[in-house]
C-alpha cells in the first residue's frame, strides 16, 4: 500500500478533453423514498427488479459511523479523494478536507454537508473538478452498478483518476453475480419510483470488466462479508514506453552496454 500523498484537493481548472457521449445522471434516487430514509437513519429501503425481486438497502449502516471495513478501505486511500455515490457522506466526513462527495441526491448532499463534508450534487457522468487529478475514487456500497454498464463507468473513473491513481471497489459477496438490471428504488408501502438501470458483479466480473478495460488489479480482500478489489488505471499510451523506445533510450545512455567482448 502507498503512502498518503499530501496534496491539496483538485479545485476546478483545465480538464482532460471530453470522451464519448456518457449516462445521464438518473434523477430515480431523489425520489422521497430516499431522502425519508436518510433523514430518518434508517430503512426499509430496496432496489426492486421488475420480476418483484428486492434487494435491501443499508441505509442503517451508511447513516452510521464509518465500520471496520469502512475504517480499511479509509486506510488505503492515497491523496485527494473522489467518494462517487457518497450517500449520506460517513466516508467523506471521515476523510475530512482531502475529500469531496458526490451524489444525485439532493437529501444525501444535505446530510453529508451536516456530517462536515464537502459534497456535491451530480452525477459521476456530469463534468466533475479535478477531472483527471484526483488520487483515489471510491465505488463502495453497490456504486459499481451506477448507470448498469460497468465498462461506461471504468471508463469514466479512469478519466477522473490521475495517471496512477487508485480505484477502490466494493463488488457483491456473491462470486458468480455478474447482472444487469432495470429496477424502481421503493419502500415497503410506497409506490416505486422510475425505472433505472443498475448493474451487479461479483468479484470475479468485476475484475474481467477492469482487464478488459485494461485496468490493473492490485489487491482484492474481505472484511466483515463485504469484499473489495483496488485497481489501477489503464495506461495512457502517451505515458507509455514501448519496448524499442526503452532499448534505443538505453543503448543512447549506455553505448557501452551493447559492446559484447
Amino acid at each position: 500500500m502507498r503512502a498518503a500523498r499530501a496534496t491539496a484537493t483538485p479545485r476546478l481548472g483545465p480538464q482532460r478533453p471530453p470522451g464519448p457521449p456518457l449516462p445521464a445522471a438518473d434523477p430515480a434516487w431523489s425520489a422521497d423514498p430516499y431522502a425519508d430514509a436518510l433523514r430518518t437513519g434508517r430503512g426499509p429501503l430496496f432496489l426492486r427488479r421488475t420480476d418483484g425481486w428486492l434487494l435491501p438497502l443499508e441505509v442503517e449502516r451508511w447513516c452510521a459511523e464509518p465500520d471496520p471495513a469502512d475504517l480499511e478501505v479509509l486506510g488505503r486511500c492515497e491523496g485527494t479523494v473522489l467518494d462517487v455515490g457518497c450517500g449520506p457522506g460517513r466516508l467523506v466526513a471521515a476523510l475530512g478536507g482531502r475529500a469531496l462527495g458526490v451524489d444525485v441526491s439532493e437529501a444525501a448532499v444535505a446530510h453529508t454537508v451536516r456530517r462536515g463534508g464537502r459534497a456535491l450534487r451530480a452525477s459521476v457522468f456530469d463534468a466533475l473538478p479535478g477531472t483527471g487529478r484526483w488520487d483515489t475514487a471510491l465505488l463502495l456500497d453497490g456504486n459499481i452498478g451506477i448507470g448498469g454498464d460497468p465498462h461506461a463507468l471504468l471508463a469514466r473513473m479512469a478519466r477522473l483518476l490521475t495517471a496512477d491513481g487508485l480505484l477502490l471497489v466494493e463488488t457483491a459477496p456473491y462470486p458468480d453475480v455478474d447482472e444487469r438490471l432495470t429496477v424502481q428504488l421503493t419502500a415497503p408501502h410506497g409506490t416505486p419510483g422510475a425505472p433505472f438501470p443498475w448493474a451487479r458483479l461479483g468479484t470475479p466480473a468485476l475484475l474481467h470488466h477492469a482487464h478488459a478495460s485494461g485496468w490493473r488489479a492490485t489487491d482484492r480482500w474481505s472484511r466483515d462479508t463485504r469484499t473489495f478489489v483496488a485497481l489501477r488505471p489503464p495506461r495512457q499510451p502517451d505515458r507509455q514506453v514501448t519496448a524499442s523506445q526503452a532499448h534505443t533510450a538505453s543503448t543512447t545512455a549506455c553505448p557501452a552496454a551493447t559492446a559484447r567482448p
